[in-house]
């Protein structure tokens, strides 16, 4: 790697530009990832089913290893490795034989993690799945002992990927999910040849064998297990060797330990809350939407949120770590701003876009009736009211990591954690078919109590975020979006995406068509507006865009 003399200036991009250019890496990569998602869960709902005892057995299982890992590594990880291994970039060696510590501590704790969890796997199912049948409960501990595993590979995945990440090679990290993906659609595939379709849920628990459950279960797991060792690789092309190091003492693991144990502390009330939610949403399994249109409400609601917020504020991330680490305070906060005004300018649009096509957007997921329809699109609505407080949250909670602090956002969690559970539980009241839509509102109004809260701890931390100036921006945003909502309902209703047996529901490639058609009258109607309103944050988006045409 080429280096600058220590007697010299290094001469260094525009600010703007190596962000812009960072965002446009790790975008890419996510978008791709994120399609390839998509067309993951359409080929299931397809092959497997969207509301069914099968699939929801299946959804409960594969999230397992999410549960578990966000319990103990997830987050814990992204908020300590970036700041701890910038800081530890000072060192002489350039950080190398702390982060031979850190990897290896981290590992060895997601290493028992995983046995032990794949060992009481029938006790964690039957804990989460409460509405689940005997057979059902059976099949779902089967799927389970396969895709427990992953809880290793996943914590593999990230602990070299955010260092990558740290060292400023974005791609890698979002770019081998696309592997992860394809594997996936691979297997589905597959099943389908070996053992035909299913896309109305009709195979019971008791239908599937052994060989189903391995192959179903088992591309999943090798997803992810490819997904993680693939990243060694681009550890090696930057240079990095690691070398397992069980010496943690006296290397300022100490301060990571502190700052863990807060991260813990939240994951631990989030994981709690999506128990709770599981466990409700699985009382409607097999009579309405369940833990299988949730999970691809969540993915949808997702995706604007990964290409976007998460592409720019993971840029965004390891330039505020250095600014903390030097206490720029200004410079912090300005970078603060600039990720949320940036991406809420998009997201606004697409969150306004996604809700109008909820429906079309739910006929992609398989051959449904006009009722299974509006149960999936009523649960991504419910979910979208909310994406733009939860975009401005996830800036908001990396700045409190940029600045080494764990504490503060372990509290405004607790805060939020608290109205999801005691709202959780009272959808457990509704009928079957209205618990999954009550469970994503409710969810959506403690994120947003929670981003505002969450806000006024950071701008108290920091004398100010520059809140006029975000706020006025959002306002704009939404003022712009109005006579676009407008025009995109009109279109739907044209094309019958509020009817039964209507053009823009009645199949994939209509529902695909009808999306386009109505996204581009919105977005056009949207930036036309923003220019006329002359949005400087439009200005900054359009700007390098345009020159790139030039060019």
């Amino acid at each position: 790697m080429p280096t600058s003399s220590p007697t010299q200036t290094p001469r260094r991009p525009p600010v703007a530009s190596g962000v812009g250019r960072a965002s446009a890496i790790l975008a890419s990569g996510t978008m791709v990832s994120r399609l390839l998602g998509f067309v993951k869960v359409i080929v299931f709902a397809n092959i497997i089913g969207q509301i069914g005892n099968v699939p929801d057995a299946f959804t409960v299982a594969n999230q397992l290893p999410n549960t578990v890992y966000t319990i103990v590594a997830g987050g814990v990880l992204t908020a300590v490795l970036v700041p701890q291994i910038v800081r530890a970039s000072l060192h002489d060696d350039g950080g190398t034989a702390y982060i031979n510590k850190l990897v290896t501590l981290a590992l060895s704790i997601l290493a028992v993690t995983t046995l032990v969890a794949t060992l009481l796997a029938p006790l964690i199912t039957r804990f989460i799945a409460l509405g689940f049948s005997p057979e059902q409960l059976s099949l779902a501990t089967a799927f389970a002992y396969w895709c427990l595993p992953q809880i290793f590979f996943y914590g593999l995945y990230t602990v070299l990927g955010e260092v990558l990440n740290a060292r400023k090679s974005f791609g890698p990290f979002t770019w081998v999910p696309v592997l992860n993906n394809v594997i996936s659609i691979g297997g589905l595939l597959l099943f389908a040849v070996l053992f035909g379709v299913d896309p109305n849920a009709e195979r019971t628990p008791v239908d599937f064998t052994p060989a189903m459950t391995a192959l179903l279960a088992g591309s999943a797991t090798l997803g992810v297990v490819l997904q993680a060792v693939v990243l060694y690789y681009f550890w090696r092309r930057i240079g990095l060797r690691y070398r397992p190091d069980f010496r943690f003492r006296g290397v300022g693991l100490g301060t990571a330990g502190k700052m863990a144990s807060w991260t813990f502390g939240m994951l631990l009330l989030t994981t709690i809350a999506g128990v709770v939610e599981t466990q409700v949403v699985s009382l409607a399994s097999g009579e309405g939407a369940s833990a299988t249109v949730m999970s691809t409400a969540w993915l949808i609601f997702m995706l604007p949120h990964s290409i976007i917020t998460v592409s720019v504020a993971t840029a965004y991330f390891t330039r505020m770590s250095e600014h903390a680490s030097r206490d720029d305070t200004d410079k912090l906060r300005t970078d603060a701003s600039s990720a949320i005004r940036g991406t809420t300018l998009l997201i606004v649009l697409a969150s306004a876009v996604i809700m109008v096509c909820a429906y079309p957007f739910a006929r992609v997921f398989g051959e449904a009736g006009f009722e299974q329809v509006q149960a999936i699109g009523n649960v991504i609505i419910a979910f979208l009211l909310g994406l733009v407080a939860f975009c401005v949250l996830f800036v908001v909670q990396r700045t409190f990591y940029a600045l080494g602090d764990t504490r503060t956002p372990f509290f405004f969690t607790l805060f939020q954690v608290a109205l999801v559970i005691t709202g959780v539980l009272g959808c457990a009241l509704l009928p079957p078919e209205w618990i999954a839509f009550g469970i994503a509102l409710v969810v959506t109004v403690s994120g947003i109590l929670q981003a505002i809260l969450a806000a006024w701890l950071l701008r108290r931390r920091l004398g100010g975020i520059d809140g006029r100036r975000i706020l006025r921006s959002l306002v704009k945003y939404f003022v712009a979006v109005l006579i676009p909502v407008a025009a995109g309902i009109w279109v739907l209703t044209a094309l019958g995406g509020t009817a039964e047996g209507g053009y823009a529901v009645s199949g994939i490639v209509p529902a695909i068509l009808s999306m386009a058609v109505i996204g581009s009258v919105m977005a056009a109607l949207y930036f036309a507006l923003l220019l006329l309103m002359r949005s400087q944050e439009l200005h900054g988006f359009l700007t390098p865009v345009l020159a790139r045409f030039r060019r």
